[in-house]
């Protein structure tokens, strides 16, 4: 029987980062370390990955509605899917719980789930589930198809090709901020009703945010194929980042050209702090839009895709990742780590 090896000393898994933390745990097993798994040996590969949401981690009931929580936990399971060029078709939920949660809050749990599924076209096709001592464990299993010649996986950007993301970043992590300004106030007063109006955008991204399969529906209308992609769930520059060392490349973005809402700029702006809304779309997370680099040759079939903006290049081998300000000074990109700690 092969022994266990134990090792001396202590690492954080903050020092890591959640990539790096992953890459270490499934050193040597058959895990590709892209958004999903791939499967099967025919041309029509089978896409499958898996996302867990855990109360007071990533959720916090005290803002999030059951349902919206459904809706969610089936939402952000899909992207992975979509995230490789890829169509989702089924999933499988795991749910554990404490007595805390009462059959009438499950339905409507369940019923965002089942929202969700209908909006694209998913089969709930399974599950598990199970009691805790403490409060909610959400896991949701995503399996999808794609051509093998059409996927796309974080490592396949090439020098020169453009990158382009979908949608507007920045806008989940302000959703985050004013609800978590509002519970604050809340807390110290109880009577307090929270001031959500003007906010409808950057809350529902947060609290609903929604897969780009219609981006994975354009591109293949137009014939292309992303040399590289992956979903923008821990923050812009998170996910450049991912791109670049999988494909042993560096980049160039412009701040100019993130494509930021006017309502995220409006709550980074009433912070006490001040925050710059390229700080939320570069750190924050939670947007779930697509980013990918395309070849020069598709530039024509994607410069009128609406939703798709081109924020930068790809540079050569060796060269930093980093963010060019229009004050043209250029910025290093660095990526927020893995803290294990809620949102």
């Amino acid at each position: 029987m092969e022994q266990l090896q134990y090792q001396e000393g202590r690492t954080e898994i903050s020092q890591l980062g959640k990539v790096a933390l992953i890459s270490r745990l499934t050193d040597g097993t058959a895990c590709q370390g892209d958004d999903c798994a791939v499967l099967g040996d025919g041309k029509k590969k089978t896409l499958v990955s898996v996302q867990t949401l855990v109360e007071g981690v990533d959720f916090d009931m005290m803002y999030t509605p059951l349902r919206h929580l459904g809706y969610k936990a089936i939402a952000i399971a899909i992207s992975n899917i979509a995230a490789m060029n890829g169509t989702p078709r089924q999933v499988l939920v795991s749910l554990a719980v404490s007595n805390r949660y009462s059959v009438e809050a499950l339905d409507e749990l369940y019923a965002g789930m089942h929202l969700c599924c209908r909006r694209y076209d998913v089969e709930l096709v399974g599950g598990d589930t199970s009691s805790t001592r403490a409060g909610m464990v959400l896991s949701v299993t995503a399996i999808g198809e794609a051509d093998e010649e059409k996927i796309a996986c974080r490592k396949g950007a090439q020098h020169n090709d453009l990158i382009c993301c979908s949608g507007d970043l920045g806008s989940a992590y302000a959703g985050l901020l004013v609800l978590e300004r509002e519970k604050v106030t809340y807390q110290a007063n109880p009577d307090f009703q929270p001031d959500l109006d003007g906010f409808d955008y950057v809350l529902e991204r947060f609290l609903k945010p929604e897969p780009r399969t219609d981006i994975v529906a354009m591109l293949a209308e137009r014939g292309v194929v992303p040399t590289a992609m992956t979903d923008v769930s821990e923050g812009l520059a998170d996910s450049l980042l991912h791109l670049c060392r999988a494909s042993g490349v560096g980049c160039e973005v412009y701040e100019e050209r993130l494509p930021i809402d006017y309502q995220t700029s409006r709550v980074c702006s009433e912070m006490s702090n001040n925050m710059l809304p390229v700080s939320c779309a570069l750190n924050g997370g939670k947007d779930y839009e697509l980013l990918f680099t395309v070849s020069q040759q598709d530039y024509e079939k994607i410069k009128e895709m609406e939703g798709v903006h081109i924020i930068g290049y790809v540079t050569e081998s060796g060269m930093p990742a980093v963010m060019v300000t229009p004050q043209n000074t250029t910025i290093e990109l660095r990526a927020q780590g893995f803290q294990g700690t809620e949102e």
